[in-house]
This record gives structure tokens, sequence and C-alpha cells, in this order.
């Protein structure tokens, strides 16, 4: 895994084999955060990596100056992995919750400035986590929501849709909420 921009950019750190995760890789990240420039200055914001996996989304926000990320992942082998990686870079901005994310965000009460949402395409709800972050208390006026998916999913009829972007066989839909 690596960290391609902000200060702790360039940093590499070695994914543990036996990890679960389907790890956005490093180009369709790349490019996205390219993308999300346009959108949002990183600095200073709020943010939830759901499904976090390698926290690889969490660590490229925590590089590119947000003030707190959240990272939301139930698989003990990726917390612990997300933990690790957290510490040797004395990220003291960066809160790591062990939890089912569909629970995380049915008992969320605050929102954030910004939300990154890689589930298991697989998962049987998958279709429902874009609506279920939208219509939670994540979201405020602004607030910019990424998920992460396969070209089997069209989320662009949903409110707030903004743009959809695609590297290879990831797909990524942008949701600004109003």
């Amino acid at each position: 895994m690596r960290i391609i921009s902000g200060k702790y950019g360039r940093r590499r750190f070695d994914v543990p084999t036996n990890i679960s995760a389907r790890p956005t890789t490093d180009f369709a990240r790349e490019n996205l955060f390219n993308v999300l420039s346009n959108f949002i200055d990183f600095d200073g914001i709020t943010a939830i990596d759901l499904f976090a996996g390698t926290g690889a989304v969490s660590f490229e926000l925590l590089s590119r100056g947000c003030a707190a990320v959240t990272s939301v992942e139930l698989a003990q082998t990726q917390l612990s992995f997300i933990r690790k990686v957290s510490g040797i870079l004395r990220c003291e901005n960066h809160r790591i919750i062990k939890a089912d994310a569909f629970r995380f965000i049915e008992n969320a009460s605050s929102p954030v400035d910004f939300i990154f949402a890689d589930p298991p395409y697989s998962h049987p709800r998958f279709a429902e986590i874009p609506s279920l972050i939208l219509n939670s208390p994540l979201v405020k006026a602004g607030t910019i929501v990424v998920v992460e998916h396969s070209s089997a999913h069209d989320f662009s009829s949903l409110k707030g849709f903004a743009d959809h972007r695609a590297y290879g066989s990831v797909n990524f839909s942008i949701f600004i909420t109003e």
C-alpha cells in the first residue's frame, strides 16, 4: 500500500497476505483524489472511511490534512493493520472503530464533511449503501460521499449524484448533499 500525496506521501506499507479486503488500487485512488481535489479542500475537514479495509483511503485523507478521520472496519486482520500503520505514522487525529458499517451508519449522530465507502462488492446489502449514507445523520449540506463499486451498479438516479468515474474495473460514484 502506498500513500500517494501529502505529509505521508510516498510512504509504503506491506499489506498482510491474509487480509480479506479488496484494496482500492493505487492507480484508482490517485485518480479519484485528483478528481476530488476539484470538489473539496481536504485540509481541516472531518472524514469517515467506511469498510476501511487496509485503511489506504484513511491514510490518504490524513496525509492531505484532514482534521479528523474515522476508520470503520469489522475484520480483525484489517483492523490490526490499520492500527499498526496509524501508530507508525503517529496519527493523533485518527479514530479507529471496530464495527459493522451498517450499524455505524444507523447509530451515527454527527455529520462530517467527507465519507468514503468501499464495501465488499458481494455484500448482499450493497445496493442499499449509498441511500443509507445519504439519508443518515452523517451528512449535512455539502458533505461529499464517494461509493466504490463495480460496473454492475448505477447510482446516478440518487439525489445528490454529481459524478461517476471508472478506472479499470473500479467505479466511483460521487455525491454532494444538499
